[in-house]
């Protein structure tokens, strides 16, 4: 079997307060295949979001293993580290993040600044990502020109231009509407669909149907991981395929 993406093995956080020590995740394991799909769900502090940011290798674990692509994350450096993530992750929000005064096609080329490409490489490769989503012809275009849907879709060019092995997604529909988040979520689909293993927190349940996999925290603790019961067939995903330009919404700001 292919070596997991991500392997996480008696995971425990504690956060220090004035009233001692708090235990934000207890004894997690669990790991992620490469091309799974994989939502996280739970409520507010149940841990989900500290796992989050330790999967992004933005928080360390008190005790326990994390293997990311096969590195324990724990005998890296911060330089080896930050490395390991820039090569392995693209990250995906739910504000976007986008530069407000840089164009579309600088704000995906941002993660390659730090990199040995060169600036016409760079935009080169962040113009191809904005092709993938649909938004090729607005790479000269500044955020503001744009919906909020369309963002979204900028923020999982950006995510998508180092060619990672994993996208990290944490409520990426939760600034959008019912339609526009399915359109989203119909871009995970198919992202997906070629291979590349995605893991998103939502506490949406129908946004959680898009994904093959259910993971579910409760008090730092995963209660349930299942397969999702009505996954949306494969061709959900073709119902809802990385877009084209000039579809519903172009060009609209939000």
């Amino acid at each position: 079997m292919p070596e997991p993406v991500i392997r996480v093995e008696s995971l425990a956080k504690d956060y220090d307060t004035p009233a001692g020590p708090f235990p934000a995740l207890k004894d997690v394991s669990l790991e992620v295949a490469p091309g799974e799909f994989v939502a996280i769900m739970g409520p507010s502090g149940s841990g989900k979001s500290t796992f989050m940011n330790i999967l992004g290798c933005l928080d360390r674990p008190s005790r326990g293993r994390y293997l990311l692509a096969g590195r324990d994350v724990a005998t890296l450096d911060k330089d080896e580290t930050a490395a390991l993530r820039n090569r392995t992750i693209g990250f995906v929000f739910q504000g976007f993040n986008l530069l407000p005064r840089m164009s579309l096609a600088d704000n995906v080329a941002l993660p390659l600044v730090y990199s040995a490409i060169g600036h016409e490489e760079r935009l080169a490769r962040a113009g191809a990502m904005l092709e993938k989503v649909g938004l090729g012809g607005y790479a000269g275009s500044l955020p503001s020109r744009i919906s909020g849907g369309q963002q979204q879709r900028v923020a999982i060019a950006r995510a998508l231009v180092n060619d990672p092995r994993l996208i990290l997604a944490d409520e990426p529909t939760g600034n959008l509407d019912s339609h526009t988040s399915e359109e989203i979520m119909g871009v995970f689909r198919a992202l997906n669909d070629e291979g590349i293993t995605v893991v998103l927190i939502t506490h949406e349940n129908d946004i959680a149907l898009h994904a093959r996999r259910l993971v579910r925290f409760l008090d730092g603790r995963i209660v349930e991981d299942r397969p999702t019961r009505q996954f949306l067939p494969s061709a959900a995903s073709h119902r809802h395929p990385l877009p084209r330009e000039g579809g519903r919404g172009e060009g609209t700001p939000c």
